[in-house]
């Protein structure tokens, strides 16, 4: 790439080559103003820009938050809300923002560099010089409508989370964690409220304090023209001098020139009551204060530790507290880099009971591990595996470097990032003794104070603040009378429409929009082996390497050469084979498949050995549904390894899936772990939602269903009992079903990685299918439409409402028929359709966001059925019905498709596109979904853009008739809602009018046990409650038949 034009006021400052990846790294800072550019080149179709303020505040307003959703309402020379994602769209491009305790970052992604320059001056004016009007503060933040109830999006936004139990408990540890007038106390996303009563001026006040150039850091990853994007920035510093703050005016620099947090004296243990009916789980918290992010050995070093007490099921913490004593189901820890960086370990599915025991043993084993001899060759493999997974990462990752450049901008007085150039911090701690790893770990935890945060589940707290909200919202209603109401409603609909000023048309016009051929799309090569060979034989090099190494099996091996040193091995399993009564074990025998005996040679490895050799031998693996390649109906095995571990990773596929090792106490370890997540997993509104869904829409035969939390809460129960009273049923049954599914015939593999750095590519292969039986034909893959039951197939007169205790918002999603097959000529207009309505300020965003009924709403296409989601709404009916009415206007012309945002809607197909190959990685399992899943030519997407662009207004109008309408009406829709128990009435109410039937149901009423008994039910808990979903949710032997046909 070219470099910087002589006569920038940007100045490069650092420049690196990265030595473990392709990348370098360069940085520049203006000599006027002081802003930040940090250039990362990258190859790839995809450019990327975050573009993060160091925000310190020190109060619970959320004036950090609010700007996040402001800055997009319009700038000084764009003063028009939406007209900048409008622009985005068009160009390849979309924006969004988060907000993180010590900073706020705006994001854009664009395929291709042209766009990117084109929007970025734009973007960046919105930033710096935002109008911050009162009508936006009044419908973006907080407002009451015009029927008494609290609304706005960032209130909204925070009403669905600030009585969550992770908020809880999260607020309460910053609380004891820090004093007052340090920024790392404060909840930056704001109090509901305080966000009641936060003023447009006070935000203006804090744009102005932070959103200087001065405090700001541009990390732009991608194909970068570098003197282009220079020359970009010293015009947009032309046009925004007049507007700051003088670059000469001093500047405290939050976060190193503040108030620091001081040290703990003490340790703290603290119980938080957290709302929810199920009492029976909660969680523990530990804090400590660790060691300063500028310190990269260090900072290393605790990754490592970390890693080291409870990275795996063979890690101290993991191994003694989850799969041996079994008090929790998961250790979790993070590391959060600040200048006295933050330690927390997490203990999920905790008897509510033993909570503070618990915790004590907890802190009793790191004193025990602290005061013995360290496993020291432990600790070197998680060193080497920590280098690996950095390697990795910058590889596979389209933004491995964006956040610790970041955390260097906030948090380094000099802000070096040579140290990202080499790995060298891990060459350091190669020469750690045992003596100095045990000094780290109690220094820095086993003897140092901590703050420990018990969340204890209470249905006293759930009531509690359902009855102070209702009597809240009831006493505000009253207080404001009709006339209030009235003035409310005017003062609503007159913010609605100065936000909603039509954009002038030639700022679209004027806006145009670079060419594809721009865009630089990756290549991958493909190959084929056995089965796979057969379907058919790619011309080319890589093909030839595959045709000399011969004698393999005749395995279906499909290759995908990208230059990487890494090989990414994934091995599918069809799952029809399964008998339909044993698809509930898959969650157990998924949960248990890394961490259960294995039989090597003829001598059998203990877990703890199996997990520790997997960790040394690979970067990573999982055993889980194929969601990601496309299909969740079957079973991906994906292992990642350096390229010269090739038949290694074949080595410890085969031993896994043939030989290992069904332990009583093993299983029984892995159904505990399981049952205690439940309580948690049905917390989530929206998870939960999609729950339901899965549930009604989808048949016993269905894997996705089999393992729905709704089946799991039931059947796990069940099989706990078994294992106690008769274990030699649940074996033969796990061993049924891996027999049913490890055949050969179920199986497809995918390697992406260097092919030519591989000696024996195919014949590798052969240790793997040694012994199978290789002579039944290749099973057809699985398909989510086969394994719908006809509630999912022919949608309609069915709706839902259920109560949460656990979520204060809610929650919908609506489902209608859809397209069976790719081929499907419809599919191009669905795309655009899609695409136009759930645009960034586009016509769902600004009738449902915009006017603060709902954080968001979307599409989702599925095989075979469109979805329709409503998410973290204060009032469901409303957005729903808004929706519906949106678009309405448009199929009867009432409301006219607009030209540019028909452009828009194509070019984030585009974007789309070049995103599913932002890497080379991607850009394989792109193609191989394609090939292998959905069994298209490898030229499918090009063939569908072209197909795209010709789609007409005339096609968009229809679609929406014929394929979206049908979402909004009872008689061909099935709706699903999860709602706090305060908005029940209403919903009910509100819905009824739309011609829906809704039946207010439990989640334990959808659960389903697929017929196991054992003749204990209501000893596990499962009395009267569950008799509903007893007698409605058993799967019966006709239903059981229908699915295997399936």
């Amino acid at each position: 790439m070219p470099s910087s034009a002589p006569t920038s006021h940007f100045e490069r400052t650092q420049n690196y080559k990265i030595q473990y990846s392709p990348h370098s790294i360069s940085e520049y800072v203006s000599n006027r103003t002081g802003m930040r550019l940090v250039v990362v080149d990258q190859k790839g179709p995809k450019v990327q820009g975050s573009f993060a303020a160091a925000t310190e505040i020190l109060d619970d307003s959320g004036s950090p938050h609010t700007l996040e959703h402001l800055c997009f309402m319009g700038s000084k020379s764009h003063p028009y809300k939406g007209l900048l994602d409008q622009l985005a769209t068009r160009g390849y491009s979309t924006t969004n923002a988060w907000t993180a305790t010590d900073h706020t970052a705006y994001t854009l992604e664009t395929a291709g560099y042209a766009a990117f320059a084109k929007i970025l001056p734009i973007y960046l004016e919105h930033v710096i010089v935002p109008t911050l009007t009162d009508a936006g503060c009044y419908t973006e933040v907080f407002h009451i409508d015009g029927e008494g109830h609290d609304a706005g999006v960032v209130y909204s936004e925070m009403q669905g989370v600030q009585n969550t139990q992770a908020e809880i408990m999260e607020l309460r540890g910053k609380r004891l964690m820090y004093p007052e007038g340090v920024g790392f106390r404060y909840e930056t996303g704001g109090m509901m409220e305080h966000l009641r009563v936060l003023t447009a001026e006070r935000i203006r006040q804090f744009h102005r304090q932070m959103y200087q150039p001065k405090n700001l850091c541009l990390v732009i990853i991608g194909e970068v023209d570098h003197g282009h994007l220079l020359q970009t920035l010293d015009q947009f510093e032309d046009s925004i001098l007049d507007d700051i703050p003088s670059p000469d005016t001093p500047f405290k620099r939050p976060w190193l020139d503040s108030k620091q947090p001081t040290p703990l004296n003490q340790s703290v243990l603290e119980y938080v009551d957290f709302p929810e009916e199920d009492e029976s789980v909660g969680e523990v918290s530990i804090r400590y204060f660790g060691p300063t992010c500028n310190d990269q050995v260090q900072f290393a070093a605790l990754s490592i530790m970390l890693s080291y007490l409870a990275g795996s099921s063979a890690s101290v913490l993991e191994n003694v507290l989850v799969e041996k004593e079994q008090v929790a189901t998961a250790v979790y820890f993070q590391s959060t880099p600040r200048p006295d960086s933050i330690i927390e370990f997490t203990l999920t599915g905790v008897d509510a009971g033993q909570l503070s025991a618990v915790e004590t043993r907890f802190v009793e084993l790191l004193k025990e591990t602290a005061s013995t001899q360290l496993d020291m060759k432990y600790l070197q493999d998680c060193i080497d595996r920590e280098r690996r997974q950095q390697m990795y990462a910058a590889e596979t990752s389209d933004s491995f470097f964006t956040s610790t450049i970041i955390t260097t901008f906030l948090f380094s007085k000099d802000r070096d990032l040579r140290y990202l150039s080499q790995l060298k911090e891990f060459d350091a701690l190669n020469g750690w003794t045992e003596a100095d790893w045990r000094k780290f770990l109690k220094k820095w935890m086993a003897d140092a104070p901590r703050i420990s945060i018990l969340g204890k589940p209470s249905t006293a707290l759930s009531k509690k603040l359902k009855e102070e909200e209702e009597a809240r919202v009831a006493d505000q209603i009253k207080r404001l009378g009709e006339p209030g109401l009235k003035k409310l409603r005017a003062k609503l609909q007159e913010a609605k429409e100065e936000n909603d000023r039509p954009i002038p048309k030639d700022f679209l016009e004027n806006f145009k929009v670079p060419p594809t051929d721009t865009i630089h799309f990756v290549s991958t090569v493909p190959a084929r082996s056995g089965r796979a060979r057969d379907i058919e034989r790619p011309d080319n090099s890589i093909q030839q390497i595959i045709d000399q190494d011969r004698g393999g099996s005749s395995l279906y091996v499909h290759y995908e050469h990208i230059a990487s040193n890494f090989i990414h091995a994934n091995i599918l399993l069809c799952t029809s084979s399964i008998p339909v009564e044993l698809r509930p074990l898959l969650s157990i025998y998924l949960g248990n498949f890394f961490t259960t005996p294995v039989v090597r040679d003829g001598k059998q490895k203990d877990f703890e050995e199996v997990v520790k050799e997997l960790d040394r031998d690979t970067v990573g693996y999982g055993f889980s549904a194929a969601s990601k390649l496309g299909n969740t109906e079957i079973l991906n095995l994906a292992i990642q390894v350096e390229a010269d571990k090739y038949d290694v990773a074949i080595r410890w596929a085969k031993d896994l899936l043939w030989n290992s090792v069904f332990d009583v106490e093993r299983i029984y370890a892995t159904v505990v772990r399981l049952l205690q997540d439940i309580p948690d997993e049905k917390r989530s509104g929206t998870d939960m939602s999609y729950a339901i869904v899965t549930m009604i829409g989808e048949s016993p035969a269905s894997i996705s269903r089999a393992s729905c939390t709704l089946v799991k809460a039931l059947y796990l129960k069940r099989i706990k009992h078994l294992l106690k009273t008769d274990p030699e049923r649940v074996l033969r049954q796990l061993e049924d079903l891996r027999k049913a599914l490890c055949q050969a015939s179920n199986i497809r593999v995918l390697v992406a990685g260097d092919v030519e750095k591989l000696t024996h590519p195919v014949t590798s292969w052969n240790t793997f299918t040694k012994d199978q039986d290789q002579t039944k034909p290749l099973a057809k893959l699985d398909s989510r439409l086969d394994r719908l039951t006809k509630a999912g197939r022919e949608p309609g007169n069915s709706s839902y409402i259920v109560p949460m205790a656990t979520i204060d918002s809610s929650y919908a999603v609506a489902v209608t028929k859809g397209l069976e097959t790719l081929q499907d000529p419809r599919l191009p207009a669905l795309l655009v359709t899609v695409a136009y309505l759930d645009a960034v300020e586009g016509p769902l965003w600004t009738a449902v966001r915009g006017a603060g009924l709902a954080y968001g709403t979307g599409f989702r296409r599925r095989i075979g059925q469109i979805e329709f989601s409503v998410y973290r709404s204060p009032d469901t009916f409303k957005a729903f019905a808004t929706s519906k009415k949106v678009l309405e206007d448009f199929v009867s012309e009432a409301r006219e498709l607009d030209s540019f945002a028909m452009e828009g809607a194509v070019s984030q197909i585009v974007l789309t596109t070049a995103s599913t190959q932002a890497t080379l990685i991607e850009a394989a399992a792109d193609n191989i979904i394609m090939q292998v899943i959905r069994e298209v030519p490898r030229n499918w997407n090009d063939m569908l853009l072209e197909k795209v662009r010709n789609v007409t207004k005339e096609d968009v109008r229809n679609t929406m008739k014929n394929l979206l309408l049908p979402i909004f009406s009872p008689e061909t829709s099935n709706l699903f809602i999860t709602c706090a128990p305060i908005m029940e009435e209403s919903l009910v109410k509100g819905l009824s009018e739309l011609g829906y039937k809704p039946d207010v149901r439990t989640l334990a009423s959808f659960q389903d046990d697929y017929g196991l008994k054992t003749g204990d039910e209501d000893a596990d808990g499962e009395g009267s409650g569950d008799s509903q979903a007893d007698s409605e949710g058993d799967m019966s032997e006709d239903e059981a038949s229908e699915a295997s046909e399936e």
